[in-house]
């Protein structure tokens, strides 16, 4: 899934704001935090980012969804994959954005993996968000392939975490 992250109008971000599983109750939330998350990418794209299209309910059930924030302002959806752990999305509401939830949510990312003993993090984003690429490569991650998958030009990132066995 394409990620959105980037920089934004300003908000805060409580001290005590810690990221936790998602749960059922939280599924019309997380959907509408990606909705306005990916609005402003739509005009851009052929077609709505894949995260909108996502079953949301099926990866709170799988719990793979973390969120942040009451009412909810940010989530991150971690998929263990092979030797990595795929971030397969991050979207913060945009009134939100520069308030450092993403880069906590990122942050939050590092750690599940270092948990998982998993050497590296991987995600994609699209060309139509060069605005994130910008951002993952000041956070640490590395372009290593970029290809068309079901009609979306997927730019692939990898980071390779210290510390971890």
């Amino acid at each position: 899934m394409a990620v959105a992250l980037g920089p934004g109008q300003g908000g805060t971000c409580p001290v005590n704001n810690i990221p936790r599983l998602a749960g059922p109750a939280d599924l019309s939330q997380v959907r509408a935090v990606v909705a306005a998350a990916y609005g402003k990418y739509t005009a851009r794209m052929e077609k709505a980012p894949a995260p909108v299209y996502r079953d949301y309910a099926e990866a709170i059930d799988h719990e793979l969804v973390w969120v942040i924030g009451d009412p909810i302002q940010g989530l991150i959806s971690l998929v263990p994959a092979h030797d990595a752990l795929l971030i397969e999305n991050i979207a913060v509401q945009p009134s939100s954005r520069g308030s450092g939830l993403g880069r906590r949510l990122m942050e939050f990312a590092e750690g599940q993996a270092m948990a998982r003993e998993v050497r590296r993090l991987t995600l994609n984003t699209n060309e139509a968000m060069p605005e994130n690429v910008s951002i993952y490569r000041h956070l640490g991650f590395s372009e290593v392939d970029r290809r068309t998958e079901d009609g979306y030009r997927r730019i692939y990132m990898e980071k390779t975490l210290q510390n971890a066995n």
